[in-house]
């Protein structure tokens, strides 16, 4: 019985892996990967095509976790990172393990802002964390001029400091710090796929530019819509994505250009239609660019 099946682009600078990412990990050369991306199933109940992600217990999810993260960690180079997503109840058993075999160097909070209630008896969630991992402290990538952003005190407000001997404008631009607010992929944006938490193409954008240089290799063990190669591919770097479910994977092979069909059928974008609804019952409204300038954000 084959345990994965594994498609690739044809200059092999993509490659998606259709299984378990504890099997497939394995085929994997030790040492080979400069980038891991890891964003599993949070164990909060959520549906993932026939997969359902809720274990019997916070612990046999913890343990769940360090199993693919061990094996993560083994791929990494010496000189490579990790950065993982977990939901908020269970980051902290994931930092602790983590410290023991990494260096954390930052805990990242992703922020964003919804359109719906959240919660009525107690303050909603509106962010995940993101554990920012290295193995040699000494030497690992981080290109902080590629991600700089914005300064308001320096580019908005124009403050002067006077600390220094010829008083000047603070910098223009600085690097971000630990708190990033990035909208999430709804609907009506270019990139949002049939998926129940895909992650926004500027949060990996920033990921990937900080911790990869061209020619890189770049691993997401949980492919999803494959955000993550999708954004290496258009980056200049190599990327590989694992995917246990095949609505997921065909999705991959679509993004990556690595087929535009699967066993015979046509692999398709999703066919989006743009309604509006009110009291006079359901109207076609078709999107305009002045629309998707809403969606629009700057990091």
């Amino acid at each position: 019985m084959i345990a994965f099946e594994k498609y690739t682009n044809q200059d092999n600078t993509a490659t998606v892996y259709y299984g378990d990412c504890l099997t497939a990990l394995r085929d994997l050369q030790d040492g080979s990967v400069d980038l891991i991306f890891a964003d599993p199933p949070y164990n909060i109940g959520k549906k993932f095509g026939e997969f359902k992600d809720v274990w019997p217990s916070d612990e046999e999810y913890a343990d769940w976790c360090y199993t693919w993260l061990a094996l993560c960690i083994k791929k990494i180079k010496p000189t490579g990172s990790l950065y993982i997503m977990a939901s908020t109840q269970a980051m902290p058993y994931l930092d602790l393990w983590l410290r023991d075999r990494m260096t954390i160097l930052s805990r990242i909070v992703w922020h964003y802002d919804s359109s719906g209630i959240q919660a009525k008896k107690y303050f909603g969630s509106l962010y995940e964390p993101i554990l920012f991992c290295i193995k040699n402290s000494n030497i690992y990538t981080f290109n902080a001029n590629d991600i700089e952003v914005e300064a308001k005190t320096g580019a908005v407000r124009k403050l002067i400091d006077y600390r220094k001997e010829i008083p000047a404008l603070y910098k223009a631009k600085k690097i971000p710090g630990n708190t990033w607010y990035i909208p999430r992929v709804r609907y009506r944006m270019k990139e949002y796929e049939e998926h129940p938490s895909q992650k926004p193409e500027k949060l990996l954008e920033r990921i990937i530019k900080a911790s990869t240089n061209a020619n890189d290799l770049v691993l997401d063990p949980f492919g999803g819509t494959f955000t993550t190669c999708a954004v290496a591919q258009r980056l200049g770097r190599k990327s590989i994505g694992i995917e246990l479910q095949l609505d997921y994977v065909k999705i991959g092979l679509r993004r990556l250009g690595i087929a535009t069909k699967f066993k015979g059928e046509e692999l398709r974008a999703l066919d989006k239609t743009y309604v509006r609804k009110n009291g006079n019952g359901i109207h076609g409204d078709v999107i305009n660019e002045k629309q998707m300038r809403l969606f629009d954000v700057t990091i």
